[in-house]
């Protein structure tokens, strides 16, 4: 409690700090813009000429600091529109109180707003060639910092409910989230911040992001080894070079509490800054589970020259939770008369993570059309984890608990380099992207000597058994050091044959080497070698799609994509495995409706895996039947198919709404059908088939009712199978199979804003539905309840 009490005093100190400071430091200006029928204007510029500018916020209030004192002319604008100015005389340390009054109506306002953002068609980052989405063959979402503030998100799980055919799954313990997009787990490779890969082990921090990008699909043209579902890219806020900051405090059920700060400004003329930090501390609906969130993010944009920017980014995440494994099953099934709060693990088990991320970024514009982009990142992430593991009882309830103890720690370097621009041969523009990118990973492991066996339990009568309360000792014997190098080069260009007609082909060179670990022997005091060979992969990525417009708010495409995934283990000869090659074809149309106040966009795929890896049956004389799951062979075929609808939109001023339904099928549909192969036509684990996602958020401009507002959310996931998939001639005589029901969430929010403070409060899960997040057959976590959560904030 010390350490949270001191982390929150010292960021509050600096943020109210830094506020006074730049309030001193000269005059400042503040006010409201309104419209001609009274209605705050949002979004609207507004700057001093030949100083700085900043942007009105929903309620129409916008604040200028650190003005020098005299003579300036502010100014008001708007997408191309008639704008208005003021002379004013600032004296120093003056905060001048200065409204504005636009021509236009809130209507009027509103549709030349929609009509110029374009609304959900936004440019992806994580894309690097800054391509206009209508011009991509492939879909993509962008989830707002809005739409996060409004949602007042605490998980990545919050923020990817709105992203349409992502499901959210669970991993070990509910030691972090995982999810699924066109029937593919997004595991560790899928993951990025600011374009550079991020470790997905923790839980990170998503309350203070400025986006989360999310590229459907195969993305291998651009990232190498990635999964075929779709990569997940953290945008972090930038600098800005004008004073100002929030502050917030955000509580609710269970003793949820989270104090937030966010303070920029300019240091110099070419010089910003901006610090973000926050603590959260969260009891449960769980039984003696609880978590601690430490997280601060300060950045750097230095100003070069004219056409050079720097911008230096770093977060620290520090995450302590209890690892939970839920209510666990009995009898290989899900024990649903076991309250949600019940918990079975022991009181001092530990998951303890710490996450480093820095990364320098430069753009340099050589002139209008060509631009380089470099990135380098530095990761650094530790877990310390020490716990009872696999809650699987008996039919009558009797389990024998089992220990586990681990600690890992991966170092991570990364580098990459883009030049986008565009050139013509003849009449047919050319928009090229040329890039390469390197890593290098170092994954650290730690062994342990100590009894696994701990005690036994009885979930369904807790006073059968008398449960142990010691924690034993666990000693560090053996520290592993297993390198990863990853190289690779890549092409795009997008030619546009006519205003209406656009082709895209790109190209992928990969190449992956794990080298033999080292190992170091604690008890003995000695190092070597491990007994596994060094692995290298390589695999050529390409990407083709063909763009029709037949008008310019309409966008129809059709592209081929393919990825590697790299296969663990070895062959029968104790070779290798060969990268398993995953094809994917795409095809959709995207559109603009109502002057694009509206988008809508209709997607279909086919993924196949051709070569999937499966514990080989025999030994390599064909007889002699292999029992070691290292021990594997490419054989089968899986087969995701399916299809995506979303919209999203502004129809009314004052209302955002955005939804989405997806159905995916994704089976083995080629096995060998020998005993241990998979069996065809059975759907994989973990995947639903059917996911929808809605949410309208509706701000009132009316008299009596300005700055409230309202907004609803729904989320739905539909039947699937947790367990296990089964195989030809499996021991097991029952189905290895856990069927799940679908179920649906319903979240409230209800909030009022004036001037630069405001309130947000949300009633999650209206329904106080029951279901589960299950992962394998062992950790069966009960969704959250009901529960209540409210954001106090203040801007300056």
């Amino acid at each position: 409690m010390y350490k949270a009490t001191t982390f929150i005093l010292i960021l509050l100190i600096s943020v109210l700090t830094s506020s006074v400071s730049s309030q001193t430091r000269g005059a400042g200006i503040q006010g409201k813009i309104t419209t001609a029928d009274g209605a705050p204007a949002a979004y609207v510029n507004v700057g001093i000429k030949g100083l700085k500018s900043t942007v009105s916020g929903e309620d129409g209030s916008f604040s200028l600091r650190n003005i020098p004192f005299g003579n300036h002319i502010v100014k008001v604008s708007y997408l191309g529109l008639a704008g208005d100015e003021k002379a004013v005389t600032l004296k120093e340390g003056e905060i001048l109180e200065l409204d504005f009054k636009l021509q236009e109506s809130s209507q009027k306002l509103s549709e030349v707003v929609v009509t110029a953002s374009r609304n959900n068609q936004q440019v992806l980052t994580a894309g690097k060639a800054g391509l206009n989405p209508m011009d991509v063959p492939q879909s993509s979402s962008v989830i707002s910092s809005q739409v996060i503030t409004d949602q007042q998100a605490s998980k990545l799980s919050d923020v990817m409910k709105n992203v349409n055919g992502v499901a959210l799954g669970t991993s070990r313990g509910s030691t972090s989230e995982n999810f699924f997009a066109r029937g593919y787990s997004l595991g560790s490779n899928n993951y990025f911040k600011n374009g550079s890969r991020y470790n997905s082990g923790s839980l990170p921090e998503v309350s203070t992001l400025e986006q989360v990008e999310v590229l459907k699909g195969s993305a291998a043209m651009l990232y190498g080894n990635v999964s075929g579902g779709a990569i997940v890219n953290l945008v972090t806020k930038r600098p800005k070079f004008e004073y100002g900051g929030e502050i917030s405090m955000r509580g609710g059920s269970y003793n949820s509490y989270k104090p937030t700060g966010d303070v920029y400004g300019p240091i110099s003329k070419n010089l910003a800054f901006r610090l973000i930090g926050t603590f959260e501390n969260n009891e449960s609906y769980r039984n003696e589970v609880k978590s601690d969130k430490y997280y601060i993010n300060p950045s750097l944009l230095y100003k070069a020259g004219k056409n050079t920017d720097v911008l230096l980014q770093g977060d620290y995440l520090q995450y302590d939770l209890t690892p939970d494994f839920g209510i666990g099953s009995l009898d290989g099934k899900i024990p649903t008369s076991i309250s949600r709060s019940s918990f079975f693990n022991t009181a001092w088990a530990f998951n303890k993570a710490n996450q480093t991320n820095i990364s320098a970024t430069v753009d340099h514009k050589f002139n209008d059309i060509w631009k380089l982009n470099v990135v380098g990142s530095y990761q650094l992430f530790n877990r310390n984890y020490y716990s009872t593991e696999r809650i699987q009882a008996d039919a009558v309830g009797d389990w024998n608990r089992a220990l586990t103890r681990s600690r890992t720690a991966e170092d991570y370097y990364s580098a990459q380099a883009n030049l986008t621009g565009s050139l013509y041969t003849g009449k047919i523009k050319h928009s090229v992207l040329i890039g390469t990118d390197a890593d290098s990973y170092l994954n650290t492991s730690h062994t342990f000597n100590f009894a696994t066996a701990y005690d036994r339990i009885n979930i369904l009568n807790p006073n059968k058994y008398t449960a142990r309360q010691d924690m034993p000792f666990a000693k560090d014997s053996l520290v592993t050091e297993a390198p990863t190098y990853r190289l690779g080069y890549y092409a795009q260009d997008l030619i546009s044959l006519s205003e209406k007609l656009k082709v895209m082909a790109g190209l992928r060179w990969s190449y992956q080497k794990a080298l033999v670990a080292d190992v170091h022997n604690l008890i003995k005091g000695t190092s070597g070698k491990s007994a596994t060979a060094a692995k290298s992969d390589q695999a050529f990525s390409p990407k083709f799609g063909i763009v029709y417009q037949p008008v310019k708010t309409m966008a129809i495409f059709g592209s081929y994509s393919n990825n590697f995934t790299v296969n663990s283990g070895i062959d029968v000869f104790d070779q290798a495995l060969s990268p398993s090659i995953i094809d994917q074809f795409e095809a959709g149309v995207k559109n603009d409706f109502l002057n694009g106040k509206l988008t809508a966009n209709f997607t279909l795929y086919k993924i196949i895996n051709n070569n999937l890896a499966q514990q080989a049956q025999f030994l390599k004389d064909g007889i002699t039947l292999n029992a070691n799951t290292n021990i594997k062979e490419l054989t089968g075929q899986t087969t995701s198919d399916g299809f995506e609808f979303d919209l999203t939109g502004t129809v009314l001023p004052g209302l955002n709404a955005m939804g989405g339904y997806s159905y995916n099928y994704m089976r083995y549909t080629k096995t060998s059908g020998r005993k241990g192969s998979y069996i065809e036509g059975e759907r994989l684990v973990s995947n639903p088939a059917h996911t929808a996602n809605a949410s309208l958020f509706y701000t009132f401009n009316t008299p009596g009712l300005r700055g409230l507002k309202a907004g609803f959310s729904g989320y739905y996931i539909g039947e699937r199978n947790a367990g296990w998939n089964n195989t030809v001639g499996q021991t097991q005589t029952v189905s290895r199979l856990i069927p799940m029901n679908g179920f649906t969430t319903y979240d409230l929010t209800l909030g009022y804003a004036h001037r630069r403070l405001s309130v947000l409060a949300k009633l999650s899960n209206l329904t106080n539905e029951l279901n589960y997040y299950v992962h394998e057959n062992y950790s069966v976590n009960p969704i959250p309840p009901r529960q209540f959560l409210t954001t106090l904030s203040y801007k300056f």
